[in-house]
């Protein structure tokens, strides 16, 4: 069912946020509050029915609201300037589809659609942990790793729509036991998605300790004095400060919002802002790191946003 609070049914502007798990919709009345918002699971191999599903959800937000909304839609990867289809996509089941066109056609109406990382910074720079900072990057870590970049309020998407993807770049300093990395989707090895996602952390826990646990499992056994664990913890934290540093020293953010699954990891940003001045190119580091005000909405009231209140009206 959805949830409703409903201000002023009449206007209202939907975000739909596409993950590898889950897709979720929010409705935001003319206040710019949340109206209603529902999670479905995303269909797993089938890129019809994730449009069928966001069709479904959208049309029962509207016959529940009594209003037409805008939709604005962020999801995994980015849509080519050149072709129109979805590149860079860890959903891979996206990739190579004209997803836009797709979406506007099932809901008979013009659609916005972001990177869903862009979608997460913009959400967290205008009401959140980001609030009045003037760049801002934001990094979704999850089953993927995604990164958004927000100036003066303003999603910065680049001439190639590939700015803010950092997950992409080779892991900074390696190690020689860190080369050439685990293989990628994207056909490289040793990609920082493949060194900081959730299921990253879980292969490097398993590859050191010949055991298998999820990432939840694998912080419980670090409190419980599991040296294993707190080991494979302080690898992910270091590779993490490594990484975040290029960004630092090419971006020189206000504040840096880590969200996604790992960010719930207790003490992640403390464990990298520690280790960050080891590899910044500065002699301080102000960098304000924390986690996300708005948790794992932050991505589809970002989406929600892309539209202005005014174009519901």
């Amino acid at each position: 069912m959805f949830i409703l609070r409903t201000v002023n049914p009449a206007v209202m502007r939907i975000g739909i946020d596409v993950g590898g798990t889950k897709i979720e919709i929010v409705g935001l009345d003319a206040g710019g509050g949340v109206a209603l918002r529902r999670r479905v699971p995303t269909p797993a191999g089938s890129y019809a029915a994730i449009i069928e599903t966001i069709r479904t959800l959208v049309g029962a937000a509207e016959r529940d609201s009594s209003a037409r909304a805008s939709v604005g839609v962020g999801h995994p990867g980015v849509i080519s300037a050149a072709s129109g289809l979805v590149k860079n996509a860890n959903s891979t089941v996206l990739i190579g589809k004209p997803f836009g066109r797709d979406l506007e056609a099932a809901l008979e109406r013009p659609v916005r659609l972001a990177n869903d990382a862009n979608c997460f910074a913009l959400s967290e720079s205008l009401d959140g942990a980001a609030a009045g900072a003037r760049v801002v990057f934001g990094i979704i870590a999850g089953t993927g790793v995604g990164g958004g970049i927000v100036v003066e309020g303003m999603p910065l998407t680049g001439v190639n729509a590939i700015a803010g993807e950092w997950g992409h770049n080779p892991l900074p300093w390696p190690e020689p036991g860190e080369l050439p990395g685990p293989p990628c989707y994207c056909g490289k090895h040793g990609c920082i998605e493949t060194w900081l996602s959730g299921p990253a952390l879980a292969s490097d826990f398993a590859r050191a300790s010949a055991r298998v646990l999820g990432v939840p499992e694998i912080e419980a056994a670090s409190r419980a004095g599991d040296e294993e664990a707190r080991a494979a913890l302080a690898r992910h934290a270091e590779r993490f400060a490594k990484s975040l540093a290029t960004v630092l020293n090419v971006l020189d953010p206000e504040v840096v919002v880590l969200g996604g699954g790992v960010s719930n990891l207790h003490g992640l940003c403390a464990a990298i802002a520690r280790r960050l001045p080891r590899y910044v190119f500065s002699d301080v580091v102000t960098t304000r790191l924390t986690t996300a005000l708005h948790g794992d909405s932050s991505g589809v009231l970002g989406a929600a946003r892309l539209w202005p209140p005014e174009a519901a009206r």
